[in-house]
């Protein structure tokens, strides 16, 4: 049996982010193989992995990143804050970011089939090393490319991201990526679902028009003026859901749409919002409640 030295099982740590322990159990199944021992971490990782699972994984960072014309919006969970604001789990952020954004892959499932960026692994296989290391559940749970003229913005340290298309023949003109910096910053805060009227699907219309006519019949109102108080809750509606009809977050007196008409203007530029994407981190998982205590005393049993 190999003499293992305590500076190689702190390498070994360096290199993988294991135990110590777990390290030199490695190094002494691997008689003193470094390599050897790394598989043997990995494999190991791996079994570690599925225990991991079915933990649920609610925190993380959403994150945006342009390149070119070519830009990526992407959700990626892991169960604390303390893990998400890690080195090993922002890089592991960057590298898959990195090859959703160079690849072809159109969704999560064929991701992770792709070789990760800068490494010989795939996907599959580099989140299952990052889970063994980092010691969470981790999941990449969405994201979304957009080709074009392309705004990205991130908000509290990841918790919050949108990625804004525009159309305008002026893409690099100071102001107008301002406006679509603000623009991004709109959508971030007041989270609309449609960018104007005539996204908004005909069913989700119809539905809403509806509702506020039975509420108008509830209401005893007179059925010839029902349907102009169905018009004005119809237009708050929008004012809503739809970007350009919302006030402007940093000058309510003009809409969004009205804001981006007069830098426009200003600039002697056509501009127009085509899409964005907005993603929340977590929206939609429903956190396990802990109880401290019970969760220390079923440790020590």
């Amino acid at each position: 049996m190999a003499n293992i030295t305590a500076k190689e099982v702190a390498e070994l740590r360096d290199m993988t982010g294991c135990g110590l322990m777990d390290c030199k159990k490695a190094l002494i199944e691997a008689d003193g193989n470094r390599d050897e021992a790394v598989k043997i971490l990995r494999e190991k990782g791996q079994a570690k992995a599925v225990k991991k699972a079915g933990r649920i994984a609610a925190e993380g960072i959403v994150k945006t990143k342009v390149n070119g014309n070519k830009g990526v919006i992407v959700e990626i969970n892991c169960e604390t804050d303390f893990a998400a604001k890690s080195d090993r789990f922002l890089e592991m952020v960057e590298v898959i970011t990195d090859t959703i954004l160079n690849s072809d892959v159109k969704d999560v499932e064929a991701l992770g089939a792709v070789t990760a960026a800068g490494t010989s692994m795939t996907v599959s296989e580099y989140l299952t090393e990052k889970i063994a290391t980092i010691g969470e559940n981790i999941k990449i749970r969405r994201f979304e490319k957009l080709e074009g003229i392309l705004v990205p913005y991130m908000h509290d340290g990841g918790r919050l991201g949108t990625l804004v298309k525009l159309v305008t023949d002026k893409p690099d003109d100071a102001e107008v990526l301002a406006c679509g910096k603000n623009v991004a910053l709109q959508i971030t805060a007041m989270n609309p679902q449609y960018v104007d009227k005539d996204a908004v699907p005909a069913d989700v219309l119809a539905n809403e028009k509806e509702v506020q006519m039975k509420l108008v019949e509830q209401e005893g109102k007179p059925s010839n003026v029902a349907e102009k108080i169905v018009e004005g809750r119809m237009r708050k509606f929008y004012e809503e859901v739809c970007l350009v009809d919302q006030k402007y977050f940093k000058d309510d007196s003009m809409s969004i749409g009205k804001y981006v008409d007069s830098v426009a203007k200003a600039q002697g530029a056509s501009l127009k919002v085509e899409s964005f994407v907005r993603y929340e981190r977590g929206e939609g998982i429903e956190k396990k409640e802990e109880n401290f205590a019970d969760e220390v005393a079923s440790m020590i049993k």
